[in-house]
């Protein structure tokens, strides 16, 4: 979702699916732009506007801020050298290790940038430095099918001189297909429910007891109660959960009052209190992991495919690759089954409804892709995502091939054989280039639906997730009363606004500012009252709220209700 701190906006998708790293840092992602020459022999056609199209062979270089897959080229997969059939255009893409900021610096000092960045959490940064060039003649010019997915949408994209630098992931497109799976949740080993007799977790003691029992049973096994993420702008996963438990969505650094539209902050609230507290207990038990507010997102990750690591809180976008790696695990050796993890519903109390899913919302505006000034030819850039932007290109990008990845029924209703499902391991999606496709890029919204009433998002199909179920999966949500993992939780209600951390700010704003000074405060404080004899929690938390209490948090909180309400009125 997820605070991160965004120029435009205000994380977490959040989204997204996150994904596992592995890239070499001297690699040449950040280097001016590539050899767009054309061959003697290149083919052209025109596109939907009837501009002519290129199609002689050129490489992009790409740099996408998120850790993620392997670098490699887009055309060394099944989907990306079908998009350079069609275009002529692959991209090498290169994905980030170690620090973002110091990455994204060290482009803006050398002034040499990858031909087109994704610089997620850093778009501020960027934007400060003048590293994107204006796309507003180039989608005039090239880009129908990215007007007609966006739409008006865009003039909410546009920055202060009222020109527009980059195009936002996704859009809704048609009706809103609702997800099967919860957006976040706090996730527990299956086998931890399996020994307690899969008894209704609703409440956070009720789910800390849970994992109390089973690690004082199993003592000798070396496990972990719980584990945090803290790493970089990924610290949100830490410092969210109190809006959570009160029964908010993920609005990033305010919770919204649906009736009022008031906004709250709650990182200085009773709320983090109490959850920062169950984390101190917690650990003085010594069941949570300490390393937590030291390791880097990929130990995290491998924490979570251990099998030591018995409950945590995160939004599934962030650990869909480990979910994954345990999911492809127990398909193949079923007696693996309970490591895979479990998402519940936990709120601070019984009678609080839970806002773990994500309903239909606004556009994403501090997040997306935008072309650098190093690219040379730019339009060719522009008219590759336009083309990616085609109906039957998005059907490529998420179901695959008709008769190779999917099927389609006498109704025209698409689906995917037992047998597609077991192929389609991370291994695939790797090779098929479903993994590289599936977010960061122009696109429409995983919960769209197509022209013919299928589901853009393989996953929210219900014939797909029903045949991907396997009967471990259904005996569990059986024991629940469920079919679906969402119908665990509250159905979600109408919030216009959503997310709040998408709002655009102004660079070197006071709304950025607070952002800024918070992340530094409780970065600093939230360790200490974690790791702190319980006897110490209190006073730490006292010279915390002194700290706290110098921040401009009213005018934080007056400007956000401001943009709510401005947005509620948008939608009207």
């Amino acid at each position: 979702m997820k605070t991160k701190k965004f120029l435009c906006l205000s994380l977490a998708m959040l989204l997204l699916s996150s994904l596992a790293t592995a890239c070499s840092s001297n690699n040449n992602g950040n280097t001016a732009g590539a050899d767009t020459t054309a061959k003697p022999d290149a083919t052209k056609s025109t596109n939907a506007g009837g501009e002519e199209v290129k199609k002689d062979k050129v490489t992009y270089t790409i740099f996408n801020g998120v850790a993620g897959s392997k670098d490699g080229n887009t055309n060394e997969t099944t989907i990306g050298k079908m998009l350079e059939d069609q275009t002529g255009v692959n991209f090498k893409l290169e994905f980030l290790v170690g620090d973002l900021n110091t990455k994204i610096g060290t482009m803006i000092a050398a002034n040499e940038y990858p031909d087109v960045l994704i610089p997620d959490a850093a778009i501020e940064e960027v934007l400060n430095a003048g590293a994107f060039i204006p796309l507003d003649d180039l989608i005039d010019k090239y880009g129908p099918n990215i007007k007609r997915v966006y739409g008006d949408d865009l003039d909410q994209m546009r920055s202060a001189d009222g020109k527009l630098y980059f195009l936002p992931m996704s859009a809704q497109v048609g009706d809103f297909v609702p997800d099967p799976e919860p957006t976040a949740a706090f996730w527990v080993q299956r086998r931890v429910l399996e020994e307690a007799g899969y008894p209704k977790v609703k409440t956070l003691d009720q789910y800390m007891q849970l994992i109390e029992n089973y690690a004082a049973k199993h003592k000798d096994e070396g496990l972990t109660g719980m584990v945090s993420l803290t790493h970089d702008w990924r610290f949100f996963a830490t410092a969210n959960p109190p809006m959570h438990l009160l029964g908010y969505p993920n609005d990033g650094n305010v919770m919204v009052d649906p009736t009022t539209l008031e906004a709250k902050t709650y990182s200085g609230s009773d709320a983090a209190k109490r959850w920062l507290q169950a984390l101190n207990q917690l650990n003085s038990k010594g069941l949570f992991d300490k390393a937590s507010f030291v390791d880097n997102y990929d130990q995290y990750i491998a924490k979570l495919t251990s099998h030591k690591v018995l409950g945590f809180f995160d939004y599934r976008w962030q650990v869909q690759n480990a979910l994954n790696v345990l999911k492809d695990a127990a398909r193949k050796d079923p007696s693996l089954d309970g490591y895979n993890y479990f998402p519940l519903p936990v709120t601070f109390d019984e009678n609080t409804q839970d806002a773990y899913v994500d309903g239909p919302g606004g556009l994403v505006t501090n997040r997306g892709i935008g072309i650098t000034v190093s690219a040379k030819h730019p339009e060719r850039i522009i008219q590759y995502f336009d083309n990616m932007l085609k109906e039957e290109n998005q059907i490529l990008l998420s179901w695959g091939i008709k008769g190779e990845t999917y099927e389609v029924n006498d109704q025209g209703r698409y689906y995917r054989t037992a047998e597609q499902i077991n192929k389609i391991d991370e291994a695939f999606n790797e090779k098929f280039g479903f993994k590289y496709y599936s977010w960061n890029w122009p696109s429409y919204g995983g919960n769209s639906t197509l022209s013919d009433g299928n589901a853009k998002g393989v996953g929210y199909q219900p014939e797909v997730f029903q045949m991907s179920l396997t009967d471990k999966d259904k005996e569990i949500l059986n024991k629940y009363g469920a079919q679906t993992y969402t119908q665990m939780f509250a159905k979600p209600i109408d919030r216009p606004w959503y997310p709040a951390w998408g709002f655009v700010k102004e660079q070197n704003s006071p709304e950025l500012m607070w952002e800024t000074n918070k992340d530094e405060l409780t970065k600093k404080y939230y360790p200490k009252l974690v790791l702190a004899s319980p006897g110490k929690f209190d006073s730490i938390w006292g010279d915390f709220e002194k700290e706290w209490n110098k921040l401009d948090t009213a005018g934080y909180e007056k400007w956000t209700t401001e943009q709510v309400k401005k947005k509620v009125n948008m939608g009207k």
